[in-house]
């Protein structure tokens, strides 16, 4: 595989298990050292041992803002510093408004989005020290339309992408590179917690009429952290075999 992104440090949050893990794989194998975070230890620490060279484990809430601060402080220190980061985490519980209880709402905000502020406002730093870099947010297409049955995690999702948008103007002066990247129905434990035929519904909406794989999201955040895209920041990378065409 092309090595691009040889000599970079990549931060990638939520990447024990599923999406996370894909985008952890895929940047170790185009050459970055790559810290795995997550509240998840045994998968996150099996990973880190599976990839061997350039790759650790690190326990991280990120909701916790002193937590980002400990976890960019630990990785910089590992590693020598840090150019890439990845604000993967996220959570799904599937409810009506009516339905849905502010804890689960609460719930859903501080991981999906608190989350990827807390990244981007503490992350900037070690990227501003080195002269530059790329954060990649995780959105969905639930950041660019509606699902009835998810107003919480979607509003959160809506809010990954304004953000995006947002951070991509403050940090163009100072060359750091923000864009989202905004999944479909992709075969992760997040499908988990749909009834089996709101899966099936999403597979007949899907005009490639497949479920996608974690590896196609890793390929598209490796993109947007590489080289090749260079000139592009604030962008959207919908990856959803034409959902929402």
């Amino acid at each position: 595989m092309n090595r691009r992104l040889e000599g970079k440090v990549a931060l990638v949050t939520g990447g024990a298990r599923g999406i996370g893990a894909a985008i952890v794989r895929r940047l170790h194998a185009e050459g970055a050292a790559v810290a795995i975070t997550d509240v998840l230890a045994e998968p996150g620490r099996a990973l880190a041992a599976e990839l061997g060279e350039r790759a650790a484990f690190f326990a991280h809430d990120t909701t916790d803002e002193a937590a980002w601060v400990a976890t960019i402080a630990a990785v910089t220190g590992a590693f020598g510093g840090l150019q890439i980061v990845v604000n993967n985490a996220g959570v799904f519980k599937p409810g009506a408004i009516a339905d849905t209880s502010v804890a689960d709402v609460e719930w859903q905000f501080r991981v999906n989005q608190l989350g990827v502020f807390l990244g981007m406002k503490h992350a900037q730093l070690p990227l501003r020290a080195a002269g530059g870099g790329c954060i990649v947010n995780i959105s969905s297409i639930a950041g660019q339309l509606g699902f009835p049955g998810a107003a919480a995690y979607v509003g959160t999702k809506w809010a990954v992408r304004g953000m995006t948008k947002t951070a991509a103007l403050e940090l163009a002066p100072v060359q750091i590179r923000v864009n989202s990247v905004h999944p479909g129905f992709i075969d992760t434990p997040m499908l988990d917690n749909n009834p089996p035929e709101a899966n099936q519904a999403g597979i007949e909406a899907t005009p490639l009429k497949r479920i996608g794989k974690p590896e196609e999201i890793a390929a598209a955040v490796a993109f947007l952290v590489g080289p090749d895209a260079g000139f592009v920041t604030g962008a959207e990378l919908t990856v959803d075999g034409g959902w929402i065409l």
